[in-house]
C-alpha cells in the first residue's frame, strides 16, 4: 500500500494505492471495512508483470482490509500490521494520518 498525493481540504480524503503480486490470478478484489466488505465493489487491475493494483480515496482513519484472489482470501504480504477477525483469521490494518 502506498499513499500518494495531497489530501483535499474540503473532503480530507487521500489517494491510497493497494497492490498485490499474483501473476497467476484471474481476478482480484480489494475488500475492507471502507467498502463494507463488499467483494465486488473494488476490482483490481493487473499489469503485464502480474501486479494487481487498485486506487481508492479514503479519509484519515484506521482501516482493515484483505484481498479476494480467485475466490480465496489473501493478506497483504507488504503490510505486517494485523488484527484478528471474528472468523479466526487476520485482516491487514492500515492507518491514514491527517495531513
Amino acid at each position: 500500500m502506498l499513499i500518494k498525493g495531497k489530501t483535499k481540504e474540503k473532503t480530507k480524503k487521500g489517494r491510497v494505492v493497494f497492490s498485490l503480486e499474483a501473476p497467476e490470478a484471474k481476478e482480484a478484489f480489494l475488500v475492507g471495512d471502507f467498502n463494507d466488505w463488499n467483494t465486488k465493489k473494488h476490482p483490481m487491475k493487473r499489469d503485464k508483470r502480474g501486479e494487481w493494483e487498485k486506487t481508492v480515496m479514503l479519509p484519515p482513519g484506521t482501516y482493515e482490509y484483505k484481498f479476494l484472489v480467485d475466490g480465496e482470501w489473501w493478506n497483504d504480504p507488504r503490510n505486517q500490521a494485523f488484527s484478528h477477525n471474528c472468523f479466526g483469521t487476520q485482516n491487514n490494518v492500515m492507518t491514514i494520518n491527517p495531513k
